[in-house]
């Protein structure tokens, strides 16, 4: 997962430099609303560190326009910021935040073949999910 800066942030001066929690730990926080499980607000508590938490969102989308509009600051998944028209900054976290990802089934042999090729192609390259 990445920090997601406005252009005009001072942190944003540094793109793919490494950051830490504690320098976004008083910015506007605008997070993806995930339920009861969360990897950034997970980051944060093994850091020590609270939030300033001020949005809370249901679109990835929605997130990176108020970013750009100067509204607040983000973390969102590498994988839905790759090729993005947004004009905004990302920078990656020391120690890296990482989201997991799970495939529940109950029986393989009888899952649709597209979903066995899925299953397959995710395994095969979970390394460059990132």
């Amino acid at each position: 997962m990445l920090a997601v800066l406005p252009k005009n942030h001072p942190l944003a001066a540094y793109p793919g430099k490494p950051l830490s929690l504690t320098a976004i730990k008083d910015d506007p926080l605008i997070l993806i609303e995930e339920g009861g499980f969360s990897e950034p607000l997970n980051a944060f508590a093994a850091a020590g560190v609270t939030p300033n938490i001020k949005y809370r969102i249901h679109d990835d989308y929605a997130i990176m326009t108020m970013v750009e509009a100067g509204l607040g600051v983000s973390i969102l998944a590498k994988l839905v910021l790759q090729r993005m028209p947004f004009n905004i900054v990302t920078r990656p976290f020391v120690p890296v935040i990482n989201r997991e990802l799970a495939i529940a089934y109950q029986n393989k042999q009888r899952l649709p073949i597209a979903s066995q090729y899925f299953i397959q192609e995710t395994l095969a390259n979970k390394a460059n999910l990132g």
